[in-house]
C-alpha cells in the first residue's frame, strides 16, 4: 500500500512547537555566561554518543537495516543512545526510515526530495505526514519489544532526566550545550542525510532515486553521507565503499567485531559495479 502525500496536509503543531522551543533555547549557548570549555567538551562527547553511536550505528545500521548483529544488551544500549537524540522513539524512527527506502523519491516517501530541499530537510515533519500510518507495517520485528516500547513512549522524560543530571553536574551551561545546542546540531546533521545527500555529490550506482555521495555530510554523520552507496546496497554495514570514502561508523563496527560484539556482518560485493 502506498500512501499519497500529494494533497495539502494539516500542520503538526505539536512537532512545530517542540522544534521551535528546542531551537530557541539553544540560542542561549551564545551568551557569554553560558560558555565554558567543560560545556563545549560535553557537547562533543554527547554529539558523538547520540549522532554516531545512537543514530548512525544503532537506529540506522543495526536496527533499521540489520546489517550486523550484536548481543541484545548492546542493542538496547545503542537504542537508548539513539533515543537521546530526541528524534522520536526508535519504533517511529525505524519505521519511517524503512518506509523511506521502500518509496525513496517516489510517492509515499515521507521526505521525498522531489518536493524540494526544505521539505526533505524538515518540512515533512511539520505536517501530519501519511507515512506515519505505515510505521506498524514496517516495524513488526520490534514493535512488541518492551524496551523499544519504553524508549518510544518516554524518550522525552529520558532527555529530561539527562538534563537534570547535567544541571547537577555543571549548571545551566551544561544543560544548554549538552541538551539544547547538541539536539539542534544532531537534528540538522541527521536531516542533511535526507536533504543534502539527495541533492549534492556524485552518483556511483544506479539506485532508482536521487541519492548521492556527499563527502561533507559523511564527515558530519560519521559515514552516512555515502548515501548513494547505501541506497544501492541497503543491507551493507559499510557505506564508504571506496578507499577515499572514509566511514568511521564502519570502523566502529569492525572494532566491535574484534571483541565479538558484532557478528553476521553484511557487506556489499567485494567488486561493486559503478556507473
Amino acid at each position: 500500500m502506498t500512501v499519497s502525500t500529494s494533497e495539502k496536509l494539516p500542520l503538526a503543531w505539536n512537532v512545530i512547537i517542540y522544534m521551535a522551543t528546542i531551537h530557541l533555547v539553544a540560542l542561549f549557548a551564545f551568551l557569554p555566561s553560558n560558555f565554558s570549555w567543560g560545556a563545549v567538551g560535553l557537547f562533543f562527547v554527547l554529539y558523538w554518543l547520540t549522532a554516531c553511536i545512537g543514530i548512525t550505528l544503532g537506529f540506522h545500521r543495526l536496527v533499521s537495516h540489520r546489517s550486523f548483529e550484536t548481543p541484545k544488551w548492546l542493542e538496547y544500549l545503542l537504542v537508548l543512545c539513539g533515543s537521546l537524540a530526541c528524534q522520536g522513539g526508535p519504533i517511529q524512527w525505524v519505521g519511517l526510515h524503512r518506509v523511506h527506502h521502500k518509496f525513496s523519491d517516489h510517492d509515499g516517501d515521507p521526505h521525498d526530495s522531489n518536493k524540494g530541499f526544505w521539505w526533505s530537510h524538515m518540512g515533512w515533519m511539520f505536517v501530519q505526514n501519511p507515512a506515519n500510518q505505515l510505521v506498524p507495517k514496517y516495524t513488526k520485528d520490534i514493535q512488541n519489544d518492551r524496551f523499544y516500547q519504553f524508549c518510544d513512549k518516554y524518550f522525552i522524560p529520558i532527555q529530561v532526566a539527562l538534563g537534570l543530571l547535567l544541571f547537577w553536574w555543571g549548571g545551566w551551561s551544561f544543560v544548554v550545550w549538552g541538551i539544547f545546542l547538541r539536539l539542534v546540531v544532531v537534528f540538522h546533521v541527521t536531516w542533511f542525510v535526507n536533504s543534502a545527500t539527495h541533492k549534492f555529490g556524485y552518483v556511483s550506482h544506479d539506485s532508482n532515486d536521487h541519492s548521492r555521495n556527499c563527502w561533507w555530510v559523511a564527515v558530519l554523520t560519521f559515514g552516512e553521507g555515502w548515501h548513494n552507496n547505501h541506497h544501492a546496497y541497503q543491507y551493507s554495514a559499510r557505506h564508504g565503499l571506496q578507499w577515499w570514502e572514509v566511514d568511521l561508523t564502519w570502523i566502529t563496527i569492525k572494532t566491535l567485531s574484534l571483541f565479538g560484539l558484532a557478528k553476521n556482518i553484511k557487506l556489499a560485493p567485494t567488486t561493486v559495479p559503478t556507473k
